[in-house]
């Protein structure tokens, strides 16, 4: 196998890549090898030696704990779960909540086999017993994966002196009502709240 076909397998594997967008995309690398590629090889030799797991939260740093958790400026009695790094770095970016995070690693699914020991729920029940925390934040996906991961981690929850919440579920600001799934209508009638 040529360099060139590596490169496209490997860009392939990548998502939101197929075969045809990793040959455009490696065709594109090679061209501006010096400007693109290069540099490109080096961020990612970089990133494979220098970035790991906060093995306080599970976020992906360059340093343990990550910057996320030593941040002195945040709520500390605030902990928002979610299910990846993704949707870790996606709260982020709305720069609203300023407490900290705890990454399970995925969501409970008996079809999947992953149970309650695949995934981080004992290192967030020992983080909120922690006498600081005030309120766990369950940002689960809407999914029944993702509900089902909610509802144990509530019940592993029961016996900590903590808030247990979760976000809101319903029409999304500038959402039109005819375009909307039947489920998240309903979700926004069961949780509907005075204007």
């Amino acid at each position: 196998m040529s360099d060139i076909d590596q490169l496209i397998q490997l860009l392939a594997k990548l998502p939101g890549l197929g075969p045809r967008s990793a040959r455009r995309a490696a065709l594109h690398l090679i061209k501006r090898r010096e400007s693109l590629l290069v540099p490109l090889t080096g961020a990612l030799e970089d990133a494979a030696r220098n970035i790991r797991a906060c093995s306080t939260c599970g976020n992906l740093d360059t340093r343990d704990p990550c910057a996320i958790c030593t941040d002195a400026r945040r709520n500390e009695a605030l902990i928002c779960v979610v299910e990846d790094v993704a949707d870790l770095w996606a709260l982020e970016r709305t720069a609203v909540f300023r407490g900290r995070y705890h990454v399970l690693g995925g969501t409970l699914s008996a079809l999947d086999g992953i149970g309650p020991e695949d995934l981080n729920i004992q290192g967030l029940v020992a983080r909120a017993r922690a006498s600081e925390v005030r309120e766990v934040i369950l940002a689960t996906s809407a999914t029944v994966d993702g509900q089902t991961t909610a509802h144990y981690i509530t019940d592993r929850l029961a016996d900590c002196s903590v808030i247990v919440s979760g976000l809101a579920h319903g029409v999304p600001v500038g959402g039109e009502l005819d375009y909307l799934d039947d489920g998240t209508l309903s979700a926004a009638l069961k949780a509907r709240r005075p204007v």
